[in-house]
């Protein structure tokens, strides 16, 4: 069964680099302890790996959905009645957007290893955030989703 067109799911992984990096310091770890013995030089193999990868597993674990006529970006929930027209940005107009164009009010989930991004408009009065930005891989589908929910006859009102 295919999900309905107000519906998008989407984590942001880090990518493998990433965790290649963890490895190489779990492996700094070990060689911090070789002087110590073997079973030492093993605990810190297995621990900073260990300890380095949940740091990379949880940065990467942000998820962006558009579920219940609502778009949840990390721990946010918003409406989409309360959300303007949804703007793709490529990746020269993200990284703008991502510094000399923020603004400090913004709620913004970026992921510097995603280039792409959407721009979304806060257009509840009483909300004081002026926009959202969301990297995402898939920007076309995320603001296709968005558009589908603010159509759809189930959409919660704002407030």
């Amino acid at each position: 069964m295919q999900p309905s067109p107000a519906h998008h799911d989407e984590r942001l992984t880090a990518p493998r680099a990433w965790w290649g990096i963890a490895v190489l310091l779990g492996v700094a770890c070990a060689l911090m302890l070789l002087p110590l013995g073997t079973l030492p030089m093993l605990l810190g193999l297995v621990g900073g790996s260990a300890l380095a990868g949940m740091v990379v597993s949880s940065y990467g674990s942000a998820r962006v959905r558009v579920v219940n006529g609502a778009l949840a970006v990390g721990d946010a929930r918003i409406p989409v009645t309360a959300l303007g027209e949804p703007e793709i940005l490529e990746a020269e107009e993200a990284r703008a957007w991502r510094t000399y164009k923020a603004d400090t009010r913004a709620f913004m989930l970026m992921r510097s290893y995603v280039p792409t991004a959407v721009r979304v408009e806060i257009t509840d009065p009483a909300d004081p955030t002026p926009y959202v930005y969301v990297s995402t891989r898939e920007p076309q589908a995320l603001v296709a989703a968005l558009r589908a929910a603010k159509n759809s006859p189930a959409a919660p009102a704002a407030g």
